[in-house]
């Protein structure tokens, strides 16, 4: 865990220095050259910038932004979503980090999306430690059983053959910070008792972790807010952040009063006239069920036990609470965390044999409640599934004073990728020039022009 030091700027950030053009510039964002669009100085005014959407992506562009700030770049964050602090499908996730597929095969740039999470976690947690205590937050801990990061690891077992072949495969090329461990159904079965092991083999991530993704969020978001104070406290005053709990109808509404708009709605995206149907991503909502283990089971989940990968996923809460997912309905426009009665039973329906599969011990565990996200689902590209990143102003169309951006299509990822791209997308913004961007983020707009 970081200090609370930790939220004071990067007195050396590798893309200075700078050099001032006047935000009332027109045109697309500048290719292969490292003036920024952005500069502020002591005598003229702050950055403004305007990130739609709270969630994994928008948070994490916050604090970049912010962590850039300086006495020659002075930034005004305005944060717009209807629904607050992980309102949308970042809330709802599962929570499960590690950087490698289901095949345990390392992911795009794995190494640097795993440091990079695990740097915004440690920032996060040492902003929620270091919070003043008030009933409201006590009330919330106790709602919570207290943890950010859960470091208990996660299993997968092999669950045939083929399976085995791959994934033992693949885990020889697995990082040094985040082994995956081949052990037998003994050792297997010693972490997670009952555990199902029917090939006698599972793959074992000790560094990886669980999230309380809602908490996380409130967390960085606190950790923003902490930033901006030092930042006033040290002399750089100026640099502000703002909530508003809104909805941002078309972008054109923001013309004027903003110098780069950043969107990071997910699914969301495509609610903006002047995005829609205009981007290549596929919605998925996905169910999670939450369980909990009844007072007279008294056997309950050993609380360093790890979480469980396979077809259905186990997320531990604690020692008699876990999350179960997820389930896959494709094209969903449904937008609402809620679930009804009948889309639970059906998710349960479905969750449950894939789940007892792998441990047996959850026909013991009652249903708590459940809760949905709409996820935005990438292409797939010869590096996988990415996000997509990039300037959009000739989407959105028109000559603009504002510079627009998209970080979106985070998919099922949204927690590894979001640390290193939110990084990406903050530096180039700052510096007006795409080419910062990894060319395997923003091919997706030259495909979508041609």
């Amino acid at each position: 865990m970081l200090p609370p030091s930790c939220f004071i700027r990067n007195p050396c950030p590798t893309f200075l220095p700078w050099e001032w053009k006047s935000p009332g510039s027109r045109g697309g964002c500048s290719r292969g050259t490292t003036s920024s669009v952005l500069l502020s100085s002591p005598s003229q005014r702050p950055v403004r910038c305007a990130l739609l959407g709270a969630g994994f992506a928008g948070l994490s562009v916050a604090w970049h932004l912010l962590q850039h700030s300086s006495k020659e770049l002075r930034v005004c964050i305005d944060i717009y979503d209807e629904v607050g602090i992980g309102g949308g499908a970042s809330g709802v996730s599962g929570g499960l980090l590690h950087p490698y597929s289901p095949k345990a095969k390392l992911l795009w740039r794995g190494a640097e999306c795993w440091k990079e999470s695990l740097n915004l976690l440690s920032i996060a947690e040492a902003a929620w430690h270091s919070r003043e205590s008030t009933s409201e937050t006590q009330e919330f801990d106790q709602e919570l059983n207290g943890f950010i990061v859960r470091r208990g690891g996660i299993l997968r077992p092999a669950m045939d053959i083929k399976n085995l072949n791959v994934l033992n495969d693949n885990a020889q090329n697995c990082l040094a910070s985040c082994r995956i461990e081949p052990i037998d159904k003994d050792t297997a079965q010693s972490l997670v008792p009952k555990l199902c092991v029917p090939f006698n083999t599972a793959f074992y991530m000790p560094k990886a972790v669980n999230i309380h993704s809602q908490r996380y969020l409130q967390a960085l978001f606190l950790a923003c807010e902490n930033l901006v104070k030092e930042l006033s406290t040290s002399g750089f005053g100026g640099t502000k952040l703002c909530l508003h709990k809104k909805s941002v109808n078309k972008l054109l509404e923001l013309q004027g009063e903003y110098d780069a708009v950043i969107i990071c709605l997910g699914a969301k995206a495509d609610m903006l006239p002047e995005l829609s149907g205009r981007l290549p991503l596929r919605t998925c909502r996905g169910v999670i069920a939450h369980l909990q283990l009844p007072d007279n089971i008294g056997e309950d989940y050993s609380d360093h036990s790890p979480s469980i990968l396979s077809d259905a996923w186990l997320a531990i809460q604690g020692p008699r609470s876990l999350y179960m997912g997820s389930t896959w309905e494709w094209k969903s426009r449904n937008y609402l965390p809620n679930v009804s009665a009948e889309e639970a039973t059906k998710a349960l329906q479905e969750l449950l044999p894939k789940a007892s599969a792998i441990y047996p011990g959850i026909k013991d565990w009652t249903f708590a409640g459940a809760r949905a996200g709409l996820r935005a689902m990438p292409p797939l590209t010869p590096h996988g599934s990415l996000p997509l990143l990039g300037c959009i102003n000739d989407l959105v169309g028109g000559n603009h004073t504002c510079k627009y951006w998209l970080f979106g299509g985070l998919g099922s990822r949204g927690l590894l990728y979001h640390g290193l791209l939110g990084k990406l997308i903050a530096q180039a913004v700052l510096l007006g020039n795409e080419d910062l961007i990894p060319s395997e983020l923003t091919s997706w707009r030259r495909k979508s022009n041609s």
